[in-house]
């Protein structure tokens, strides 16, 4: 495999010989009409309208069950929805050539990082996302790829891990390695589920100031982080989209859709939604007793 080179922000270089801002593009990235996902008698996602564009960051936030791993699925184009219409990166998801698609779209999630090898060491790792594939085979790579994996690692502050193993890594340094990986492949969508779960608080604030810079590259794709808490929303983050059971709350800009009214009715209890700076906390509303 080749790539043309540059300096690399963030592993967000194009796959041309130029460098493109993916901010003056105005071709949706992706664009869900009227989507229904059910599953046997189980609506996981009902008449969803969303659109995401070049150059945006969403947070998607709902409970548990809310239908947020569906969205990014359908988002990502690895499930068909029963219902609507789904178009990704331009093209309808009908029709379209999936093995030329899907790979222009980086994922990261706690399903993917299970299927990862605990003995491959953590170059192999991020340069396995080049083929799609887990762990090292026959595939080849050349210097132009192992290059852009070291130096994502070394942007991601995994310098020190890359010859380490992959099962010997803490929970915050695995979730920086499947950053690397979710970006090797110059992708134009990027996708995190949950990419905060089960970090101490030290870990979770390294986490989101790294992705609060990733937000702030003009050069960096398109991202969608999942989430159940405010707290997790970087830096940088334009967009919000609220999920209650399947249906959409609110979507839009993210100063006026992460309100307390708002997320309330998201979580189904009265909240308090406070904002400093760029990042928000929420807590439970007092409620006066009779």
């Amino acid at each position: 495999m080749s790539r043309p080179l540059g300096r690399p922000s963030f592993g967000t270089l194009r796959h041309v010989t130029a460098v493109v801002d993916l901010s003056l593009l105005t071709e949706p990235v992706a664009r869900l009409d009227a989507v229904h996902v059910t599953r046997g008698e189980s609506v996981l996602l009902r008449d969803v309208f969303w659109q995401l564009n070049a150059g945006e960051r969403w947070v998607v936030l709902g409970a548990n069950g809310a239908g947020k791993t569906t969205l990014l699925q359908v988002a990502a184009g690895s499930i068909r929805p029963t219902a609507g219409r789904v178009e990704l990166l331009g093209e309808p998801l009908d029709g379209a050539d999936l093995d030329d698609l899907l790979p222009r779209v980086g994922w990261a999630s706690a399903a993917l990082a299970d299927r990862l090898p605990t003995d491959e060491r953590v170059l192999d790792v991020v340069l396995t996302a080049s083929y799609a594939t887990v762990q090292r085979g026959a595939e080849r790579y050349d210097a132009v790829d192992e290059e852009r994996a070291r130096d994502l690692l070394l942007q991601l502050g995994c310098r020190a891990l890359v010859e380490r193993r992959f099962g010997t890594l803490s929970e915050g340094e695995r979730k920086r390695v499947q950053l690397a990986r979710a970006l090797m492949t110059d992708p134009e969508l990027l996708l995190l589920d949950e990419p905060a779960a089960g970090l101490d608080l030290g870990g979770r604030e390294a986490l989101l100031q790294m992705l609060g810079r990733l937000a702030q590259d003009p050069q960096a794709p398109a991202i969608v982080l999942v989430s159940h808490h405010v707290e997790e929303v970087p830096a940088g983050f334009t967009h919000a989209l609220l999920l209650r059971e399947g249906a959409v709350v609110a979507s839009g800009p993210i100063r006026e859709v992460l309100r307390s009214s708002l997320v309330s009715t998201c979580f189904g209890m009265p909240l308090m939604v406070f904002r400093r700076g760029e990042r928000y906390t929420a807590r439970a509303a007092l409620l006066r007793l009779p």
